[in-house]
């Protein structure tokens, strides 16, 4: 009953917080909820037995889980090098470094001790700093980053834990036994999460072609995933259970595992669930801090030994050597990538921003409390009471500076793809504010195009890059012909050039009719005459081409219709030469971008993704028209849409939390996506 009593009294706590954050919106929810324990803790004297294995499976192990379901897998490959420099290596470095200060500032600290120490405060918690940078316009390759690492680290800082203080009280050290232990735990949690993973999704899908879609059931099953798996790694296997949760929140994100297409109420059910489970736990984490703290510090402000005012001392210079530390180890790696790309030198307020964001978290604390009181002699464990200490002052210190400092440096480092032209405290225009509403739905379109699904992922980023387009050509106030329209038509010249190039290839090897060889090269040839006579009369055209531009638009509204028309009356000729012709101007267009004529020149990224995607979507055009599934492309067309309005809805709430448009913008950009969705609604209802 104790214990019942109690969870329900930290999820009050909990709640008593949320409801303070909207008060002081400034702090963060993590410093709320480390007071409020902390003052339950001293006033009513509460105390709560917290051991690192229950704690691990309990709270780490869904979380975890949580994160690796929500990476994305293109940041998590884009930055693996900084992710696994920094959630290893990094550790491992400041294990030995900041161990070695620790035992220099206190020598009754035993080496092995201050080493196992440094490994529990070199883990950093991503969840403490997302609440931090919740409202501010922090890079999202920091955050990124931070959050990659944190998936990682806790199992390496754990691992040196576990052998620092093994080493501390038999005295002996084994390092090929340790670097062997290692890669077990490491590479069979790894692999275990991995084929655990799998088997739960067999099920889920044997379930289902029973015809058995309770979504109760696969709701509960998903919320308990992470805890089977992590009991059955770590305590069957004896490996990392923490990467195993990892690896299985990761695989679990993927195309292949998304049953939402299938019972759209269970995917909705389920975020809700977790979305509740993760709220509460987070909560529960920092009001399990605020109440472990006067465990940690009471021994040591108590000690006639060591002064409060030394150990608080000793905390700051700890912290001051791992920021710094931390911060010299990002810039030396952002200073090497850029050497190796050949790009200029990295900023420095970027790198001392991703040290600031390093915040140490719970498993720091609760980590600690693992160290034996007594030692395989009898003897007292050496300066345990100081190490709690200084773990818990370095950790509550962290949080301080990470909620004072990020502020300040994400203004000196702002988020480019925010506001790239526009100074820190200032409005976007509302183009610009349109633009970059438009940016976050095509970016998010990116992340759920799968192999089943290109050809209207495809369309769609078409279509918001048709849009974005049309603001940068009315935001363009130069004269003659815009520097986009040059670059979208030289560009073209390339893609057409390719596709001439592979089609005089297909008919050199006999692979298509003649009829047709002379048709497409005609209209291609022209269409190539066409674009650079329009770059000479800088944009004018003549009446004969604007009559074959108005062809080209008709014949591209019916290319759908007039490719299965082709593909019927001519044996898959016509869809054979679509498809290759597609290929060699993405080819094409690539190896002229490489080459030394154009290796200097700069072309706007955003219109170089527009063609290559006019050529994807071609080739997807006609997988589409082979697989003759219309049906199941309307109804992924109908999700991506309201996956590209939900993500417009969230920029629109990011601009406006982060203090780029005032409300009033944003109420009008939120009126602006509600009617384009009513308006799909009603044309899908139509269908």
């Amino acid at each position: 009953m104790t214990i019942v009593q109690g969870v329900l009294m930290m999820v009050a706590l909990v709640l008593v917080a949320n409801i303070i954050s909207h008060f002081l919106p400034f702090v963060p929810d993590a410093i709320i909820q480390i007071v409020l324990g902390l003052i339950i803790a001293l006033v009513i004297n509460v105390q709560v037995p917290v051991a690192t294995d229950w704690f691990m499976l309990l709270f780490i192990a869904p979380l975890l889980y949580n994160d690796g379901r929500h990476f994305s897998h293109r940041a998590l490959w884009a930055l693996r090098g900084q992710i696994v420099s920094n959630a290893v290596v990094l550790v491992f470095a400041t294990m030995f470094l900041i161990g070695l200060l620790i035992h220099i500032l206190v020598p009754p600290i035993p080496l092995a001790a201050a080493v196992a120490l440094a490994a529990l405060l070199a883990p950093t918690d991503a969840i403490a700093v997302e609440g931090i940078a919740e409202h501010l316009p922090m890079p999202k390759k920091v955050l990124h980053l931070v959050a990659g690492e944190s998936l990682i680290n806790d199992a390496s800082g754990l691992i040196g834990f576990k052998y620092g203080i093994a080493v501390a009280l038999t005295g002996e050290f084994a390092a090929g036994h340790a670097a062997l232990d290692f890669l077990y735990v490491s590479l069979v949690g790894a692999l275990a999460g991995a084929v655990l993973m799998g088997i739960i999704n067999w099920v889920r899908k044997l379930l289902f072609s029973q015809g058995i879609g309770d979504v109760t059931l696969h709701t509960v099953l998903q919320l308990i995933t992470p805890f089977i798996i992590y009991l059955l790694v770590d305590e069957g296997l004896h490996a990392s259970g923490v990467i195993a949760v990892v690896i299985a929140g990761l695989l679990s994100n993927s195309r292949r595992n998304n049953y939402g297409a299938v019972l759209p109420e269970l995917k909705l059910v389920s975020e809700h669930a977790w979305s509740i489970m993760v709220y509460v736990l987070n909560g529960l984490i920092f009001v399990l801090l605020g109440i472990e703290l006067p465990v940690a510090m009471r021994a040591t402000i108590a000690n006639h030994d060591v002064s409060t005012l030394q150990a608080l001392g000793i905390v700051v210079v700890v912290f001051a050597a791992l920021l710094a530390l931390r911060t010299a180890w990002v810039y030396s790696s952002n200073l090497l990538t850029a050497k190796r790309r050949k790009k200029r030198a990295p900023s420095f307020a970027s790198a001392l921003l991703t040290g600031i964001a390093g915040v140490r978290g719970a498993i720091t604390v609760i980590g600690v409390l693992a160290i034996p009181v007594v030692t395989t002699t009898g003897q007292l464990f050496p300066e345990r009471s100081l190490m709690l200490f200084i773990a818990a002052g370095v950790t509550l210190m962290s949080l301080l500076v990470a909620t004072i400092g990020l502020p300040i440096m994400a203004h000196l480092a702002p988020q480019p793809d925010i506001a790239e032209h526009v100074a820190p405290g200032k409005h976007l225009t509302w183009s610009q504010a349109q633009a970059y509403v438009l940016k976050v739905a095509v970016q998010r379109l990116e992340t759920e195009k799968k192999e089943d699904n290109q050809k209207p992922a495809l369309d769609l980023i078409s279509d918001y890059q048709r849009r974005q387009r049309k603001l940068r050509l009315a935001a363009d106030t130069s004269d003659g012909m815009p520097v986009m329209l040059r670059d979208e038509l030289e560009l073209k010249i390339m893609g057409t050039t390719g596709e001439l190039q592979a089609l005089n290839e297909l008919h050199a090897a006999g692979k298509i009719p003649e009829s047709l060889y002379r048709k497409l090269h005609h209209r291609l040839t022209l269409k190539v005459q066409d674009m650079r006579l329009l770059i000479e009369r800088d944009g004018h055209r003549t009446v004969g081409m604007r009559w074959r531009q108005f062809a080209g638009k008709m014949r591209h509204r019916l290319d759908f219709v007039h490719v299965i028309g082709r593909m019927r009356r001519n044996n898959n000729e016509y869809l054979f030469v679509l498809k290759a012709t597609a290929k060699g101007a993405l080819a094409n267009i690539s190896a002229t971008l490489k080459s030394d004529e154009y290796k200097n020149r700069k072309f706007a990224r955003s219109v170089i993704k527009t063609q290559m995607t006019h050529y994807r979507s071609r080739i997807a055009t006609v997988h589409a028209v082979h697989n003759n599934k219309y049906e199941q492309y309307q109804a992924e067309m109908q999700r991506l849409r309201m996956v590209g309005f939900t993500a417009e809805r969230a920029a629109v709430h990011q601009l406006m939390e982060q203090g780029y448009i005032t409300p009033l913008v944003a109420q009008k950009l939120s009126t602006d996506i509600s009617y384009s969705e009513s308006a799909i609604t009603l044309s899908a209802q139509e269908d």
